[in-house]
């Protein structure tokens, strides 16, 4: 099941247990805008390239659209289409005044000089600017792009409407991104996971844990686990996988694979099978990656899902954190429910990102930047207020977290819209 059809899924079976309208369940999963564009752009070596940019924005009933600006070479539609509707839940569900957005270039970034990156990037915003904007549709980063991305976009949309640091999140420090920003989404992780296991009278400390993907968000989860006491018993990347039932030395691992880009080598653990990590014994499982085909790092498989039929069966954690996007399939969903193992879903678990994203637009309409203990601070406060929020509809409605958070992010959207008029 591609994750549109997952998606769709979960939103159809929210709605039904809010009992929505039918004609308003319609309006909430069409997007409200999908924006296609031709980019060409004279290459260092004097030759004409031309790309499609593109942005869907799936709705604004609550806020301006916010999601990230993606640069691949296959992006399916499909997939970009979910991601910027999961964006919309998100959200509602972090109680942050936004809509769903996503968008991109089909180029691959890796083929492509910094100066044609640039070009393609003010092309593309040249394009789209009078679309996005502080109060229209805030992009940020995502696959292929970074904060030099976001300062490209700033300075070519303030050509046009002023200097206007808050039209992007995720922007260098000294162009007005916020502390914080870097660590927030493995931040907001740990956080999820310390509400969900309060909730079932147990700790950090001590629990043992594995972690699918050790890039940005996998490797400051692993961080804040280790430096409360929690034992990272497996890690894995595109590069590889470990395991030590003692517990990895995380610090070590972080300093290693920095020097070595690389997990291979190790000497804090024993190297492992990349698909064993899935169904190794541990308490909590964290997929933080997307699921990929090659071992070129940047081609990714545009299938995010990691935990599928074939695999659920075998699944030994007792809780999922899900830090990746989509990461189980609906069918895997309902096997490791009958286990009775406890999903935390991805609208929940891995909305510290846009949290902060949305303290980096605050102190930027402000002009009055914060320090990074209260981002954090902050951050806490907004998940552990969401978990609350969460389990008050699971107690509801009698379902489980996804449901509660989806039925929490939906019914939010949905009041909105009807508030302000919808028919």
């Amino acid at each position: 099941m591609n994750a549109l059809t997952a998606t769709n899924r979960n939103f159809r079976y929210a709605a039904r247990i809010l009992g929505l309208d039918s004609k308003l369940e319609r309006s909430l999963l069409i997007p409200f805008r999908e924006i296609k564009v031709e980019c060409s752009i004279p290459k260092d070596d004097g030759s004409l390239a031309t790309f499609v940019g593109f942005r869907i924005q799936h709705d604004n009933a609550r806020g301006p659209m916010k999601g990230g600006i993606r640069y691949h070479p296959e992006v399916d539609p499909d997939e970009v289409n979910a991601l910027a509707q999961l964006m919309t839940w998100k959200t509602a569900v972090a109680a942050i005044p936004y809509g769903g957005a996503k968008g991109g270039i089909g180029c691959n970034p890796r083929e492509l000089s910094m100066s044609e990156l640039e070009r393609l990037t003010r092309v593309f915003t040249q394009k789209i600017h009078d679309l996005i904007g502080i109060h229209r549709d805030v992009p940020a980063p995502d696959m292929g792009t970074n904060s030099q991305t976001m300062a490209w976009i700033l300075d070519e949309y303030s050509k046009f409407h002023g200097h206007s640091p808050a039209v992007v999140t995720g922007k260098p420090i000294d162009l007005g991104g916020s502390l914080g920003r870097e660590a927030a989404t493995g931040l907001g992780v740990f956080f999820a996971t310390e509400a969900l296991l309060a909730e079932h009278g147990k700790s950090i400390s001590n629990m043992k844990f594995a972690i699918q993907g050790f890039g940005n968000v996998g490797s400051w989860a692993a961080k804040f686990f280790h430096e409360h006491g929690g034992k990272v018993v497996a890690v894995s990347d595109i590069t590889g996988a470990i395991k030590n039932p003692n517990g990895i030395d995380v610090p070590a691992l972080l300093k290693y694979k920095k020097s070595n880009k690389s997990l291979n080598d190790f000497q804090g653990g024993n190297a492992m099978d990349l698909n064993d990590l899935l169904v190794h014994e541990c308490d909590v499982l964290v997929p933080c990656a997307l699921d990929m085909t090659t071992t070129d790092i940047f081609i990714y498989c545009l299938n995010i899902l990691v935990l599928e039929r074939e695999n659920a069966a075998d699944v030994k954690a007792k809780f999922i954190i899900e830090a990746a996007n989509h990461p189980t399939d609906p069918e895997a969903d309902e096997i490791l429910s009958k286990k009775g193992v406890v999903i935390l879903p991805d609208i929940y678990a891995n909305s510290g990102g846009v949290t902060v994203s949305y303290f980096e637009w605050v102190q930027n309409i402000q002009g009055f930047m914060w320090e990074e203990e209260k981002v954090n601070h902050e951050l806490k406060r907004y998940m552990m207020s969401a978990f609350k929020d969460i389990k008050t509809m699971c107690q509801t409605h009698n379902c489980n977290l996804r449901m509660g958070a989806f039925t929490l992010g939906v019914n939010r959207v949905a009041q909105a819209t009807l508030l302000r008029g919808w028919e």
